[in-house]
């Protein structure tokens, strides 16, 4: 049994209305990135990380930039969410927290700093 995040046929097909119309060269696989883009979203991974069944990190970084960028995930949020749609709680957390790598090392320096909260005060 896998691990991946597919979405069936059913969802797609919900989600198809919403998609942005090809020009030139047809897109790669819808089902498949998307399945991709919410595995990533889902597990906080970075893009780099998402597996190799998904397609090329790349394209799936690329999707969603350009798709919401666009709009297309907000539009496709507000389809579901529609009046004729199930009563279902549909939430996305975008929470994006990046921390420097020296970040876990910020204690307190000795030194000038140190030497001043040390002295005396004048009165």
């Amino acid at each position: 049994m896998s691990d991946l995040f597919w979405l069936t046929d059913e969802q797609i097909e919900r989600l198809r209305p919403f998609f942005p119309k090809s020009h030139g060269k047809p897109r790669v696989d819808d089902r498949r990135v998307l399945s991709g883009i919410v595995f990533v979203n889902r597990n906080g991974l970075r893009w780099r990380d998402a597996p190799s069944a998904y397609g090329p990190h790349k394209t799936l970084n690329n999707r969603w930039k350009r798709w919401g960028e666009r709009g297309v995930f907000t539009r496709m949020m507000e389809g579901l969410a529609a009046v004729d749609a199930e009563p279902k709680t549909v939430m996305i957390d975008a929470t994006y927290l990046k921390a420097h790598r020296t970040a876990s090392s910020l204690r307190v320096k000795k030194g000038i700093s140190a030497a001043l909260s040390a002295a005396p005060k004048a009165a």
